[in-house]
C-alpha cells in the first residue's frame, strides 16, 4: 500500500527541463512508514494516516532588532540552513519593558511543505541532531495535544550548511513539525518512525 498524493507533493513537481529525485524520507513514508502505521492503528481509510504537511523553522533575534547587520546574518543563516528565504517576522505592537515597538523586526521565519520539507527533516535528522555534543535525544513531551510536535535548538553550528568561520553569533532556534494526526500518540508514532530520536520516557 502506498499513502495517497497530497496537494503539497503534486505543487512539488520538478518545472520542466529536468526529473528531481523524489526526496528519500519521502520515498520511506510512502513505501514504507504509511503501511506500518496503517497496520499500528488500524485506520478505515488511508487518508487517515498521518503525515507531516509542513516545518516550520522560527529564529529569534533579540537585541539584533536594533542592529541591522544582526538580521541580515539571521536571514542568511537561515536561508542557508532551510533552503529558502525566510520572512521577516515583526512585532505587532510595543512592548515598552522588552523596548520593542510596532514593526520592528523580532525574528524570521522559513515555512517548508513539499520536496524542500522532506529534503530538510532528511538533513536535519541524518546530520544535523547527531552533530550536536553530547546529545542525548529530544523530549517526548512537547506535542500539542493535536499530534503536531515542537522543539528547540540552543544554536546554529551543527547544520553542516553553514561555515563554522561565517556565524557571526549563535542563534537559537525552534522547530516545528505540523501533522495530520488527531492525537500525540499518532504523531509521535510517526515522527519515531520517519527517525525522530525520542528520549525513552
Amino acid at each position: 500500500m502506498t499513502a495517497p498524493t497530497t496537494n503539497d507533493e503534486q505543487t512539488a513537481a520538478p518545472a520542466a527541463g529536468g526529473e528531481r529525485p523524489v526526496p528519500r524520507l519521502k520515498t520511506r513514508y510512502r513505501d514504507e512508514i504509511a503501511s506500518e502505521l496503517h497496520e499500528q492503528f488500524g485506520y478505515s481509510n488511508v487518508h487517515l494516516i498521518p503525515r507531516v504537511t509542513k516545518v516550520v523553522v522560527n529564529m529569534g533575534i533579540g537585541e539584533a532588532a536594533r542592529d541591522g547587520k544582526l538580521i541580515e546574518g539571521a536571514v542568511r543563516d537561515l536561508a542557508a540552513i532551510t533552503g529558502q528565504k525566510p520572512e521577516v517576522r515583526k512585532a505587532r505592537k510595543s512592548i515598552a519593558q522588552f523596548k520593542v515597538r510596532e514593526g520592528m523586526p523580532i525574528g524570521v521565519r522559513a515555512t517548508l511543505r513539499g520536496d524542500r520539507m522532506w529534503e530538510f527533516l532528511d538533513r536535519l535528522l541524518t546530520i544535523a541532531l547527531p552533530r550536536i555534543r553530547d546529545f542525548r535525544g529530544l523530549s517526548g513531551e512537547q506535542f500539542d495535544g493535536h499530534g503536531n510536535y515542537t522543539f528547540g535548538l540552543s544554536e546554529q553550528s551543527m547544520f553542516h550548511e553553514l561555515n563554522p568561520d561565517d556565524i557571526d553569533r549563535a542563534r537559537g532556534m525552534n522547530i516545528t513539525v505540523v501533522t495530520t494526526a488527531s492525537a500525540d500518540d499518532e504523531g509521535r508514532a510517526l515522527l519515531t518512525k520517519l527517525g525522530f530520536p525520542f528520549k525513552e520516557s
